[in-house]
């Protein structure tokens, strides 16, 4: 593991196949998880450096003191642009959560990307109502609700399900609250013709959080993107079918 210090705080990220050619990827995570759920991505190392990394306040990262919404996505871009740098990457793959700091990284940031991998994520990420209400009063209802049939997965094993459950216990009801309210505060429809890098938008087929519609839109609202639809998954393709989410990854690094 590394780390990389900036504004105050130290981002944890871990490399593999650093000494391999290719444009180098950083790998963020959504709510409430860590750079573990790309663990099935180190498959990549053969083509390109593999990045993942801990947002602030998650696996073993700093926290950070910021407010819900346009704060923390400011807090979050800041560590997925200190560690792009800190290892000379230049393609973002982001989920959920993710893919929306990636999508500002685009937008905001001064950061040479060569693209962007939005895996199971949105323009616009609205969250249920009753699901912000049980992450602040009920969490275990929350963590519940989001393993429920066809919303993080679709037909995982049962020690996918229990790792993923306690991740997001261990990252707890503060974080993931402010994770799943800053995603509910997201909103670029507007913005997305500002994308200038080459982009895939990957989704589950089951994926009930955020459904194909949302990354049809992408495709067609992003000026240069391509869409990936990943049979047999939901939410967290990239766990659930790992070579189907490299063979997409790996056929929009050969346009590149």
């Amino acid at each position: 593991m590394n780390t990389v210090a900036h504004h105050g705080r130290e981002t944890t990220y871990r490399t593999r196949g650093a000494t391999a050619d290719g444009p180098g990827l950083v790998c963020v995570h959504g709510s409430g998880g860590t750079g573990d759920v790309w663990t099935g991505q180190s498959r990549l190392t053969d083509r390109t450096p593999v990045t993942t990394l801990d947002l602030s306040g998650h696996g073993d990262s700093d926290d950070v003191d910021a407010q819900p919404g346009p704060e923390a996505l400011e807090a979050y871009a800041d560590d997925v642009v200190a560690v792009a740098n800190a290892t000379d990457s230049s393609v973002l793959v982001g989920n959920s959560l993710g893919g929306a700091v990636a999508m500002w990284v685009a937008l905001e940031r001064e950061l040479p990307l060569d693209g962007l991998v939005l895996a199971g994520t949105g323009a616009k990420l609205a969250v249920l109502d009753d699901l912000l209400v049980w992450l602040r009063d009920d969490f275990d209802r929350a963590v519940d609700f989001l393993h429920g049939a066809d919303r993080l997965f679709h037909d995982a094993g049962e020690e996918a399900v229990e790792r993923s459950r306690a991740t997001m216990r261990d990252a707890g009801p503060a974080v993931v609250e402010r994770d799943f309210r800053t995603c509910h505060e997201f909103d670029v429809r507007d913005r997305l013709g500002e994308i200038d890098e080459p982009a895939l938008a990957v989704v589950g087929e089951h994926d009930g959080l955020t459904p194909p519609r949302y990354h049809e839109y992408l495709a067609e609202e992003i000026p240069e993107c391509d869409l990936a639809v990943i049979d047999d998954s939901a939410h967290l393709t990239m766990i659930e079918r790992p070579n189907a989410f490299n063979d997409a990854v790996s056929s929009f690094l050969d346009g590149l």
